[in-house]
């Protein structure tokens, strides 16, 4: 286990970049989680709905949250997680995930600090926002 990082109010972490999001990405995860809503895979039935794009699975953009949070602080200090889903997600869409400290406190042994998230779209409007409660170090 690596020990906790060291954060303070205000801490925010290196941004991560991913996409275009593609068809591909899309498919390969409703096949993981058994998501087989047309929606994500049926161009056809996208158009007929209003949507401009294939929509990505709101999960996807929570779990790559999630990946970016726990290469940042280790999952073993993770508590809490939790993510609102605040837009649609397309195929060829870029988000930038990221987020920083806002509190930190104790509790009992443990020193516990705030984090907020988002993915934002290409256009710096949020996709999905989110907070996390992690252990860090002094």
């Amino acid at each position: 286990m690596r020990p906790p990082v060291r954060a303070q109010v205000g801490h925010a972490h290196p941004d991560r970049t991913v996409g275009p999001l593609t068809l591909t990405d899309v498919v390969r995860f409703a096949g993981a989680g058994g998501d087989f809503n047309p929606l994500h895979h049926d161009p056809g039935f996208v158009a007929a709905a209003g949507f401009p794009a294939i929509v990505s699975m709101g999960q996807l953009q929570a779990g790559m949250l999630a990946g970016w949070l726990s290469d940042w602080v280790g999952v073993e200090h993770v508590r809490e997680y939790e993510i609102r889903f605040i837009a649609p997600v397309f195929v060829g869409d870029v988000l930038t995930l990221g987020g920083k400290v806002t509190v930190i406190r104790q509790q009992g042994a443990e020193r516990l600090a705030t984090i907020e998230l988002t993915a934002a779209k290409g256009d710096g409007s949020a996709a999905v926002l989110g907070r996390a409660t992690v252990v860090v170090d002094g």
